[in-house]
């Protein structure tokens, strides 16, 4: 029997494409094999996201490009899932009619059950909230052998209501699972090559599935044989607990780098943001955090042109990033999202946007090529993970996340090897093996 084609497209985090892993391993129980071309596929899905400015738009947009492929294949199944479904639900279904089901993230162990609904024509669509865990009902993972770093979701959904933020409303409640299946989700993927594992959560540090918290879960973890690497993401300032805290100063698996958003260095516009945490606060917490790990690179999130924002509020923005020195950071521009608080407010100028965003960004670049050129003649640890674009080249991570080139011929992926930074470059460091 031939197998059918699955085709997944993926947006947004690292949550996403997690998810996106599950939901081809749910639908390989149902014959599927994952292909690269959606013209080859049996069914379409796009997994989505709505944290980016108009997400709903570009995943329509996208939707537009398979009008031909539907067309000319009346049994090609499309499905759109991910929290543009979970928001829009029905609406996508009339807006695209050629759509065939659509699913959100908290039910996507239910892809196969509402696939088979659509043999016959018919729509399916599931957005609820249901009480059983997804991750009970998910079949168990392949065995095949995986790359050396991978993602596993322990922790999904928010109760922080950030002003600016949809993922309560997409994502649901803050749930945690259980620590005891996330460490055999662990072990398993060990078993298969993997060597460093990113757990993921919505607001991570606030998992509750130990005893102990995270920094409980991260010790269990540390245990395991053959994981050499442990790295989380993404945490919230008032989650930070002094057991995570003494976490990155003595698990020695834990790796010193933190993405801790702040959004903004202007308690006024904190406030406004319900961000429920000050810069003096947040600034106070990266203290406790590098006293314990001084060599800990820090990594966050800013938004510029926040409802009401003004200089002298965008000022103190950069007056906190020159005083943490950030390593890496994402930021972008404000953009409306409805439903949420924040868009019912005065807006700031787009062109006051732009010029913000610019100058922002230009502080958190001199920074982070500071810190990358301070590597330069520094020894790391490199987990390697594939071949680089030159011929004997291999690429990997640093523990501070930094992507670095070797050129060897005796290194593969998984290799986990000492390295001499010889160069640093626009977004990568270039080094010299010292062996294992």
């Amino acid at each position: 029997m031939t197998a059918k084609k699955l085709f997944i497209k993926t947006y947004g985090c690292q949550m996403n494409v997690y998810d996106s892993e599950r939901m081809a391993e749910a639908m390989g129980g149902e014959g599927y094999e994952v292909t690269d071309r959606p013209d080859d596929a049996d069914m379409i899905l796009l997994n989505t996201c709505h944290i980016r400015e108009k997400a709903a738009e570009k995943v329509y947009s996208e939707l537009g490009r398979y009008k031909g492929l539907k067309a000319a294949r009346p049994d090609l199944k499309i499905g759109v899932a991910g929290c543009v479904a979970q928001a829009e639900g029905e609406e996508i279904m009339k807006r695209q009619p050629m759509v065939d089901l659509v699913v959100g993230p908290q039910s996507y162990h239910r892809l196969p059950e509402l696939t088979a609904r659509t043999h016959n024509g018919a729509k399916a669509i599931d957005t609820d909230f249901p009480e059983e865990d997804k991750f009970a009902h998910l079949k168990g993972r392949s065995k095949a052998k995986r790359a050396p770093a991978a993602f596993l979701t322990v922790q999904e959904g928010c109760d922080k209501f950030c002003a600016f933020c949809v993922v309560p409303y997409t994502r649901g409640a803050e749930v945690s699972r259980p620590a005891d299946r996330v460490v055999a989700e662990a072990r398993d993927l060990v078993e298969r090559g993997v060597r460093e594992i990113t757990l993921l959560g919505q607001n991570v540090n606030a998992y509750h599935g130990h005893e102990g918290g995270l920094a409980g879960l991260i010790r269990a973890l540390d245990k395991i044989d053959g994981l050499a690497r442990i790295r989380y993401t993404t945490s919230h300032p008032n989650d930070m607990d002094e057991a995570l805290i003494a976490a990155h100063g003595d698990c020695e698996k834990l790796m010193p780098y933190l993405h801790l958003p702040v959004q903004a260095g202007s308690d006024r516009v904190l406030k406004r943001m319900n961000r429920q945490h000050t810069a003096e606060s947040y600034l106070r917490l990266i203290e406790r955090l590098r006293a314990v790990r001084p060599d800990l690179h820090m990594s966050g999130d800013f938004i510029v042109g926040f409802p009401e924002e003004t200089e002298e509020d965008f000022r103190d923005t950069l007056s906190l990033i020159e005083a943490v020195e950030y390593g890496s950071a994402f930021s972008f521009k404000y953009s409306e999202r409805p439903g949420t608080p924040a868009a019912e407010r005065p807006q700031v100028p787009e062109d006051e946007k732009d010029d913000r965003l610019q100058r922002l960004q230009a502080l958190l670049t001199k920074q982070q090529r500071a810190l990358q050129d301070a590597m330069v003649g520094r020894e790391v640890q490199v987990l390697f993970e594939k071949p680089g674009r030159l011929p004997g080249q291999m690429v990997g991570k640093s523990e501070y996340l930094h992507a670095v080139h070797v050129e060897s011929s005796d290194l593969a992926a998984g290799d986990l090897a000492r390295i001499r930074i010889a160069s640093s470059g626009p977004n990568s460091l270039k080094g010299v093996g010292l062996g294992a």
